[in-house]
């Protein structure tokens, strides 16, 4: 990574132009960005350019626009903390990590960028923010408001099944990963009211019966979800929740 066109630079001295490959331009509507970004030092704004690219490189797909302002905030607001010995917990590290994986791998890319470039160390758990301002920005993404809301109803979830089970998942295991990834395509099809696979009536039946334990902890989380999101899961969602969940047991037993 080659410095920014900024590099020993002052203040109004004149850039080349062929050494420019964007340019951001603030409307007046968005002028509080403006002031924003000129209340940040200038070496977190190219750490953050730094990492945009990066996640840019990665993806092979452009960022919204927006990532610029938010994500130099984001990382700026960040160095200060530590800086200052406040240490955030992000309580929803492991349910990033496994809904949004490349995001997380960018996302411990930048945080060693940080620590080569300005010496400061950022916790992992700043990783996970990183990835969740990347994901938000992809083209098409779902709304930062969407993201987190999703992310939060599966960690609920989690903390659902464990307390049925009386006992931690194992968040490294594959089981979890796609229990996590079958809940994140469930919430969302619930959500924009899209049809769910239907399980044959046998198959459920039969599940129903094999698994009891694991079928009643599905169908706890699906009177979870209707108590405080609204949503209504169908009887044969539950039956494919209810065998992720059982291999989840059988792991821990």
């Amino acid at each position: 990574m080659g410095p920014g066109i900024a590099f020993q630079k002052k203040k109004n001295d004149l850039i080349p132009m062929n050494k420019v490959e964007k340019i951001f331009v603030v409307h007046d509507e968005n002028e509080k960005f403006k002031q924003i970004l000129q209340t940040l030092p200038e070496e977190h704004i190219e750490i953050a350019e730094d990492i945009i690219s990066y996640a840019e490189g990665e993806l092979a797909a452009p960022l919204s626009d927006h990532i610029h302002i938010a994500l130099s905030d984001h990382l700026s607001f960040a160095i200060e903390r530590i800086q200052n010995g406040l240490l955030v917990q992000n309580k929803l590290l492991h349910e990033i990590k496994a809904l949004y994986k490349k995001e997380y791998e960018i996302g411990l890319w930048a945080i060693g960028h940080v620590k080569e470039t300005l010496g400061v160390s950022l916790p992992e758990d700043e990783a996970g923010y990183i990835a969740l301002h990347i994901h938000t920005a992809k083209m098409d993404a779902e709304s930062m408001y969407s993201a987190l809301k999703h992310t939060t109803m599966i960690k609920e979830m989690i903390e659902k099944i464990e307390q049925y089970f009386n006992r931690k998942v194992d968040e490294n295991s594959i089981s979890y990963q796609r229990l996590v990834t079958h809940l994140r395509y469930a919430v969302s099809r619930l959500e924009s009211n899209e049809a769910l696979h239907r399980m044959d009536e046998e198959m459920l039946y039969f599940i129903q019966k094999k698994y009891s334990f694991a079928y009643q902890c599905a169908l706890e989380l699906a009177e979870f979800l209707k108590s405080e999101y609204q949503l209504h899961l169908p009887e044969s969602e539950a039956g494919y929740i209810t065998l992720h969940v059982q291999r989840l047991q059988d792991l821990s037993e």
